[in-house]
């Protein structure tokens, strides 16, 4: 038996279905019910009440978004349904707030965040009922690469001993769908989609439980399948743009501060600029807030080695790992966002010295170029900071998971996680 999150994010139909019925359930019992009350005298009135109207249709509307935004966004890996219901919620129900506002339509307040805290708690409750109805169990096909499964924590699986389809009402079939199977496992795999029992190839599991792509072998990938969606890109770059433009003028002040407190602190520039490998392939000076004191040049180490980060570097600042804890050293990368060398998401840019070191040691390390590096990224919120070979394949697994998931909502999903990485210093060094 998987754990729960482990099987939501494996067969998403269950969750989605699950999520809709909980939304209806919000719907009727905490937007409807309370506008009722509210006229409780005549129910009718509400539909001759522009002000009773207004809110029953906003409230409707923010529920329904909220709804197809955690949809979405925990359709990702390593995602609790629980974990982004108030956050989408609050942002649907603050968009609704503000068109109504904006538009100086009649509405109530007070109606309006009844409805919010109760199809926030409505939402909450029926999630947390819902989830423990949902299990499957998974079944694995022996051949091929499946032995893969058994790295992934958390995750129970049963190995068949014999061509047959499992009789367990919530079963899944796992199995290498390239291997080349005898006559009567392929029978079985057969049989098994036409009873209705979902079959995933074993790499779709791990993706969707692990947020990584794996490559191996160019001609098994597919790079092309990898390539991002151009429309989108293009989207995002303006996205970017647009949002830098709105801050820098409610961040220019703190950011002055932050550069004052650095000087007063230890002697050197406030900004720390370092070539770093960027988008396509090409170089640019990353600009961050200086959090190390500046080294004497007689006692500089290799560029390989002064571009690593240690555990504990003592020559981090007392003030520079607060700045690294809340990430507001990378506040700077505004500017590289304007110039169009850095997108707020992304891989984030490694120093040329590591970029080329780790091109050489491993295969297809240059395709995380294809995108715009960024301030923040899935590898980020899922790993941290890492330098050594072994973690950083695994973060290469998550940057082609990134780009083959290039999305909207898997960009939505980020900043949430950022915010938290921001909340509790995560994965910092």
């Amino acid at each position: 038996m998987a754990t729960r999150q482990a099987q939501r994010s494996t067969v998403g139909f269950a969750a989605v279905r699950s999520l809709r019925l909980q939304t209806i359930i919000a719907l009727a019992l905490a937007v409807f019910l309370p506008v009722l009350i509210y006229f409780n005298e005549n129910p009718l009135l509400i539909m001759r009440s522009h002000t009773g109207f207004n809110t029953l249709v906003g409230a409707s509307i923010a529920t329904f978004a909220a709804y197809f935004m955690a949809h979405r966004v925990t359709a990702f890996p390593g995602t609790s349904q629980l974990s982004y219901i108030l956050p989408t919620y609050a942002i649907s129900y603050g968009a609704v707030a503000a068109v109504i506002l904006m538009g100086r339509f009649p509405y109530s307040a007070t109606i309006l965040l009844i409805n919010f805290a109760a199809t926030t708690g409505v939402q909450i409750l029926v999630s947390v009922l819902a989830e423990r109805q949902i299990g499957f169990e998974l079944f694995v096909v022996p051949g091929g690469r499946v032995a893969q499964l058994n790295g992934v924590d958390g995750l129970d699986t049963a190995l068949l001993s014999a061509p047959s389809v499992p009789r367990a009402k919530r079963a899944i079939l796992v199995a290498d769908l390239h291997h080349d199977h005898c006559d009567d496992w392929e029978r079985a795999i057969a049989e098994a989609t036409l009873r209705g029992i979902p079959v995933y190839h074993y790499k779709q599991v791990l993706e969707s439980l692990t947020g990584k792509v794996r490559i191996e072998h160019m001609s098994e990938n597919m790079f092309g399948s990898l390539l991002p969606s151009l429309n989108y890109a293009r989207t995002k770059r303006a996205v970017d743009v647009i949002v830098t433009l709105l801050l820098l003028p409610f961040l220019a002040l703190p950011m002055a501060l932050v550069a004052i407190a650095i000087r007063l602190e230890s002697p050197g520039p406030a900004l720390f600029l370092q070539s770093r490998m960027g988008y396509r392939g090409t170089p640019f000076k990353v600009i961050k807030f200086r959090t190390m004191r500046c080294e004497d040049p007689a006692k500089k180490a290799d560029a390989r080695d002064a571009a690593m980060t240690k555990k504990d570097d003592d020559r981090i600042t007392r003030l520079g790992r607060f700045l690294r804890r809340t990430r507001i050293d990378e506040l700077p990368q505004l500017f590289n966002v304007l110039r169009g060398e850095m997108s707020w998401i992304g891989p984030r840019p490694e120093a040329i010295a590591l970029s080329e070191w780790y091109e050489g040691e491993l295969p297809f390390y240059s395709y995380r170029h294809i995108v715009r590096p960024g301030i923040t990224g899935w590898a980020q919120v899922n790993q941290g900071h890492v330098t050594n070979l072994d973690d950083i394949s695994a973060k290469l697994q998550f940057d082609f998971y990134y780009i083959k998931n290039f999305s909207y909502w898997l960009d939505v999903l980020i900043v949430f996680r950022t915010i938290m990485v921001m909340l509790n210093g995560f994965g910092a060094k």
